[in-house]
Order: structure tokens, then sequence, then C-alpha cells
């Protein structure tokens, strides 16, 4: 009977262990993309599936006030390689038209499985701003056009700590009680076992004499 009430208690404290874990890892879903739409957390693609040549582009960009980061994924046909002399450039300029267009070379870069394009462009301002993606290769030149809205640049990791903080206190609060809970019911076990431990001694005694 006590190894089972032991069992018991065990099982409803891995129960509850996984019910935080569920609920963090919950709220970790949750959190992220809303960071993503505030432009303050990971890249976010403003080009996709479009079709320059023989080849298939995508722009993911990451528009800090500052310096914002471009990301060019290329993708050649099957069976097929990026052409020879590849050349990408990135153009920026406020939809105002306040300031002329301004283009910035983009630098492949080592990535497993994809081939990948890094650029990166100077903003002044958080405002509405222009993107222009040009690409001249032996196989055709071509250009396509976003806009996104550049933001002032977040805390990075500690941005993300301040907003999951709430979250974490509760989850640490919630394993805090089950942990005071379970005492409780093992000093309570031995209270009720104590009698029985007298009685087994003096039955013991008993035996003796």
């Amino acid at each position: 009977m006590v190894s089972a009430w032991l069992s018991g208690m065990l099982t409803l404290s891995r129960d509850a262990t996984r019910r935080v874990s569920c609920g963090l890892l919950l709220v970790l879903c949750l959190v992220l993309p809303t960071r993503v739409s505030a432009h303050n957390g990971p890249p976010f693609p403003i080009i996709e599936n479009r079709k320059i040549g023989s080849c298939v582009y995508a722009l993911w960009t990451h528009p800090d006030v500052g310096t914002g980061a471009f990301y060019v994924f290329v993708e050649p046909p099957p069976g097929a390689t990026v052409p020879d002399g590849l050349k990408i450039r990135i153009g920026v300029q406020p939809v105002t038209g306040r300031l002329p267009e301004t283009f910035y070379d983009a630098w492949r870069v080592k990535s497993r499985g994809q081939v990948q394009y890094n650029a990166q462009a100077a903003f002044d301002r958080q405002e509405l701003w222009r993107v222009h993606l040009v690409v001249q290769s032996a196989q055709g030149d071509g250009e396509a056009t976003a806009q996104v809205l550049v933001t002032p640049p977040g805390f990075g990791k500690w941005d993300l700590l301040f907003f999951l903080f709430p979250f974490l206190l509760v989850a640490f609060l919630w394993l805090r009680g089950i942990s005071r809970a379970r005492r409780r019911r093992n000093s309570r076990f031995q209270q009720d076992k104590q009698p029985d431990i007298a009685a087994q001694m003096a039955t013991n005694l008993e035996h003796v004499n």
C-alpha cells in the first residue's frame, strides 16, 4: 500500500513537471511570432518564389535602424547549379523619396543545403522603405521590389528574456508550490506511519519477552 502511494506521488510530480514544460513550450511558440511581427525578432521574408532567369529567389530581411541585414536565397533548377558570375545587389530608398536609392553588393556565404547571399544596408530613420533586389547573371538579369517598415533595434537576447520573465516566474512559483505540497504529503505520511512503527516495535518486544 505504501509503495502504491509513493508511486502515485511520483507520477503526480512527473505529470506536473511535464505540464510545466509543455506550458513553457507553448509560451515560446506564442512569444516568438509576436517578436517577428514587431521586426525585432528573427529575419522574415519580403520576396518569395520570384523567378529571375533560370533560378528562383527569396529575400529575407532584418530591417533595423542603423544597419539592416538582408539574406538572399537562390534555388537553381533541379540538376543544375547557380550560374557563374552571379551578382546580386540590394537597393534601398525611403518611400517618401527624401533620399536617393543606394545599392549594396551582396556576398555569397557558406550555407548547408542552399545557396545564400548576404548584404547589409544603412537605414537612418524609422519609416517605410522600398527594397530593390537586382540580379545579374549569364542566364538572365532581373529585379524585384518590396516595401518594409524599418524599426528601432531590439535588445536581442535581453529583449527576449524580458518578455519571457513573467512566464518563467509563474513556472518557478508553480514548481515551488508542487514541491511544498509534496513535502507536506511526505510529512503527513511519516506522521501516520509512526503509530504503525511503534505498534510493530511493541509486538516485537512481546515476542522477545
